[in-house]
């Protein structure tokens, strides 16, 4: 059992390094001797756990995005009302990616960059399915504007990383004033006026 967690804990550090130095440097500037180093593990040791550099930045942003979309719909009821559903998880979002920065951070660079293969990608969208469900229904309803998936989330979630952003660098503060404007501009971005 104790050979067990040392594994599991060798494999943390190394998804732990591979946010941190991504964050900090890109992905270009991130060599796998840099993130063995910065995990306290050789470089060989990256090997048992991945095949290479662009499978363990693959498979760190699937478990990245799955660890954010679990925090963005725990509890989530799909039977709420949609604008109520809708605030409930772009809220949960919002609040993600103000405590998980780290992360949070990650997947933007993700979402920004050709270094993530087409295959992961898919996988990604697969854990928003509860909010690409909602808008689905709020198009049917005639509550949702009826638009790409991709375009909503531009303007409705987008932003969210823009602000934290700002937040990071000290630029802006977010408040609970701010994040109600912020979730009032994106429900109006996509809801039918």
């Amino acid at each position: 059992m104790a050979k067990l967690q040392k594994s599991i804990d060798k494999r943390n550090a190394l998804v732990k390094a591979t946010i941190e130095l991504v964050n900090n440097n890109g992905f270009h500037a991130t060599p796998m001797s840099k993130i063995a180093k910065m995990a306290s593990v050789s470089p060989a040791t990256i090997y048992l756990y991945f095949e290479n550099k662009q499978d363990l930045v693959n498979k760190t942003y699937i478990e990245v995005k799955a660890s954010y979309t679990e925090y963005a719909f725990a509890s989530y009821d799909a039977s709420l009302p949609v604008e109520s559903g809708f605030e409930y998880i772009w809220k949960r979002i919002a609040d993600f990616k103000l405590k998980e920065c780290e992360k949070a951070m990650f997947l933007a660079q993700c979402d920004n960059t050709p270094m993530i293969d087409e295959e992961s990608r898919q996988e990604g969208i697969k854990h928003l399915q509860p909010l690409l469900d909602l808008w689905e229904r709020g198009k049917k309803e005639g509550i949702i504007k009826p638009l790409s998936d991709f375009i909503l989330y531009a303007y409705a979630i987008n932003p969210l990383s823009f602000l934290m952003m700002t937040q990071k660098r000290g630029a802006f503060q977010l408040d609970k004033t701010h994040l109600e404007e912020a979730y009032q501009s994106a429900w109006s971005s996509i809801k039918v006026c």
